[in-house]
């Protein structure tokens, strides 16, 4: 068998891959992209495996080690853009990435805290001193 077919095939594939990844907006899209990648990288370990008459079939066993790990990759994958698409409506990569908090707006720098979490923290006894209250009356 000749290593040019399926090596020139995986080269289209995983180019197809690529330009799916760097192009594509989409979450769901983006992991069909990987998919397509992985699955080229996957036909050139069959090829050389075959081609190297390996006694052992490493390249095989190493597939089917892929497969698995790409099953479990999609399933969190997609559990990750469901989330996200129930929660902000969109599975819109630019959109997420604008929707990201900024650096600055985040918890106070090197205390760990949020400065809203002081706030409540010394509203918190005369709210619950004020509820005893009614409860009691």
């Amino acid at each position: 068998m000749h290593l040019a077919y399926p090596a020139v095939l995986a080269v289209l594939l995983f180019c197809t891959g690529l330009y799916g990844v760097l192009a594509r907006r989409n979450a769901i899209l983006v992991l069909m992209s990987v998919e397509l990648m992985l699955n080229a990288v996957n036909l050139n370990l069959v090829a050389f495996d075959v081609w190297l008459r390996d006694t052992l079939h490493a390249g095989q066993a190493l597939t089917l080690f892929t497969i698995a790990i790409a099953a479990a990759e999609i399933g969190i994958g997609l559990a990750i853009v469901l989330m996200v698409y129930r929660n902000r409506g969109t599975a819109d990569i630019d959109r997420l990435r604008d929707n990201a908090e900024p650096p600055g707006d985040g918890p106070a720098a090197g205390t760990g805290e949020a400065p809203d979490d002081r706030a409540a923290d010394d509203d918190a006894p005369e709210q619950t001193t004020g509820k005893k209250a009614e409860a009691t009356a």
